[in-house]
């Protein structure tokens, strides 16, 4: 491909980005895909160059772009090589016309970069978030150590006890460990809300949004596979993966549910007031994941954050019902707003004056409001929420 047509691929790729951003259908990460495999005839330093154009320009930009052009022109104001290639030639984009503008610049919409405002995400701590991110990973210890996997692939040994850190794009599920579930890919931050889990050998722990087990897999290594750990969602495919994923690991403690979407407490009476501990890693706006997924800003609206809101104070209340007295309740969300935050604690305790906020010893982070905030900037993880309440015996 001509330098002109990867710029052309890229504003059509874009145009079908912001189409979906709109509706809430299919992630940019998805329609890169597959336009890979409809274009076969691109090479793969051609869908490098392409990958980079697209999610650079999604970068770049703050509101929703108006089409894929308007998002490519906002690039080129910051790369002087790309406008010259809006050069009219055969596959290549049209002469910018006449009164074409890009789109403006910023970390977000308007009324969400307010929202970040009110957060306390202003400045570096807001621009971090359209930064890239790193690859970590989790070592399992139900099979190896840190030790064993560095020495086999040198990386960065980070605060929480079984994090490596190795460069973006390092092909970590091709290695024999990652195939022998020796390791999972998992952020820092995750890893570090698995530790406010304190989870024990021998207790009773239900992760109560499992999803694909990411976190379920690393509470079944701190309880070194003794005791009961519940990992339940609605999702059954990503339940389904999670089975998958729990016998590569070898963890043999875990139990999965399917729950009934707003039925979830049906299906785990038999758990009321018994669990040590529960972990609520709630839906949320993924705002503390946009060096991952920079597009879902786009995707998000006050009404749309008002919705996940209810979501989170509704699991709170199941996983509430669910613990023993003298038992932990941890809060996790991967979002920077306060809305789905320090507000929803908040909103809890004082509905629930038997809940007290204890806040845990975690190996980075920052208090805010009752709980802890993780952010890149700061911690070099994604952006995490993480609050523990005891509920009194």
């Amino acid at each position: 491909m001509t330098p002109s047509a990867r710029i052309q691929a890229a504003i059509d790729i874009l145009d079908k980005v912001i189409i979906a951003a709109q509706s809430k259908t299919a992630p940019a990460d998805r329609i890169m895909s597959e336009w890979a495999r409809a274009n076969r005839y691109a090479g793969s330093k051609d869908r490098r160059a392409v990958r980079e154009l697209v999610f650079g320009a999604i970068r770049a930009c703050g509101p929703v772009p108006a089409n894929g052009r308007a998002a490519m022109l906002r690039l080129a104001q910051t790369d002087p090589q790309i406008l010259p290639l809006f050069d009219g030639s055969q596959y290549g984009p049209a002469a910018i016309g006449e009164g074409e503008e890009p789109t403006p610049g910023g970390v977000a919409p308007d009324w969400l970069v307010r929202k970040l405002f009110q957060s306390d995400i202003t400045g570096d701590e807001a621009t971090a978030l359209l930064s890239r991110a790193p690859l970590d990973v989790r070592v399992n210890s139900l099979k190896t150590d840190r030790g064993a996997v560095m020495a086999a692939h040198e990386g960065e040994a980070l605060v929480a006890p079984h994090a490596i850190r190795y460069p973006t794009g390092t092909r970590v599920d091709d290695w024999a460990e990652a195939k022998d579930g020796k390791l999972e890919v998992q952020d820092l931050g995750s890893q570090i809300a698995c530790l406010a889990v304190e989870a024990k050998a021998g207790e009773t722990v239900i992760d109560l949004c499992a999803g694909a087990g990411g976190k379920a897999l690393a509470l079944a290594a701190a309880m070194d596979n003794l005791g009961t750990l519940i990992a339940s969602d609605t999702d059954r495919r990503r339940l389904g993966e999670c089975n998958h994923r729990m016998v590569r690991a070898g963890a043999t403690n875990i139990e999965t549910v399917l729950l009934n979407p707003n039925k979830e407490a049906e299906r785990l009476e038999p758990w009321n007031a018994s669990a040590d501990a529960v972990l609520v890693d709630a839906p949320c706006s993924g705002s503390g994941t946009w060096r991952r997924k920079p597009e879902t800003r786009w995707r998000l609206s006050p009404d749309v954050l008002d919705e996940f809101a209810a979501v989170q104070d509704r699991l709170l209340a199941i996983g509430a019902s669910l613990v023993k007295p003298g038992g932990r309740l941890v809060f996790v969300t991967c979002s920077l707003l306060d809305q789905e935050g320090p507000d929803r604690i908040a909103a809890f305790l004082e509905a629930n004056p038997d809940w007290k906020a204890q806040r845990p010893a975690l190996p980075a982070g920052r208090g805010h409001g009752d709980g802890t905030r993780l952010t890149p900037y700061h911690d070099g993880t994604d952006g995490f929420f993480i609050a523990s309440l005891v509920l009194a015996c």
